[in-house]
């Protein structure tokens, strides 16, 4: 019988509450060649806006030129990026649900955000596993694939710059476009004069997306009550 893969062992930017048991858990993933102090920008900026959550900028698990990396570059190309990431996905899933549980949250109460190769990363683990997370915030990202299918219940924020050079903007927005058409729950913002980095006024577009965004889900459910409290008044 074979293992379940067991979850990778890493964490190198760590921000708990003051007081009390974490309500939400914030999983950051840096891009290739660096290391988890890359996110900690984005990890200060959740903190601020969650005291009460729980936010971890995670090392990948495999040494690279400079830093570590999710999945290895070298000779990657169109034809075996998305085989390489599937290969990382169990570990990195195994380890999203071990953070989880040692806060016994339930999989709406995680969300990953990523650069780069750590937002392909994130942006294939939501497409695969389900209720895994019930957000994404995928920075100058790609889908590794293109989606065939929407993640169920699951909110995706993709924020890129409009001169990125390494990993095109238009790709992500023509994936943003079909998984619309899919009927996720989804935002793009591109922003002009920003290249391939985590830039601040990416990091506070994503927090404004964070406060705002109402998931059509939601909406339905509001619609819905207001449409049964409207008959209810009617009798």
């Amino acid at each position: 019988m074979n293992k379940p893969p067991a979850p990778f062992a890493s964490r190198a930017v760590a921000m708990l509450p003051d007081k009390g048991v974490p309500d939400l858990l914030f999983l950051l993933l840096h891009g290739a060649g660096a290391d988890a102090a890359q996110m900690r920008p984005l990890a200060q900026a959740l903190r601020a806006q969650y005291p009460q959550a729980a936010v971890l900028a995670l090392n990948a698990p495999q040494a690279a030129e400079g830093g570590q990396h999710w999945y290895p570059l070298d000779g990657c190309n169109d034809d075996n990026h998305g085989e390489r990431v599937q290969a990382a996905l169990p570990a990195f899933i195994a380890t999203v649900r071990s953070w989880a549980a040692q806060w016994d949250l339930p999989w709406q109460h995680v969300a990953l955000g990523g650069f780069s190769q750590g937002a392909v990363l994130a942006l294939e683990a939501a497409q695969a596993e389900a209720q895994l997370v019930g957000r994404v915030l995928a920075f100058s990202g790609a889908y590794a694939t293109p989606p065939v299918h929407a993640p169920h219940e699951v909110s995706l924020h993709i924020l890129h710059g409009q001169l990125d050079g390494v990993l095109p903007y238009q790709d992500q927005v023509s994936a943003a476009r079909r998984l619309v058409q899919l009927g996720a729950d989804i935002t793009a913002d591109v922003l002009p004069d920003i290249g391939h980095e985590l830039h601040p006024e990416l990091i506070e577009r994503a927090m404004e997306q964070l406060r705002t965004f109402l998931p059509a889900r939601m909406w339905k459910e509001a619609m819905q009550a207001a449409a049964e409290q409207d008959g209810a008044g009617k009798k």
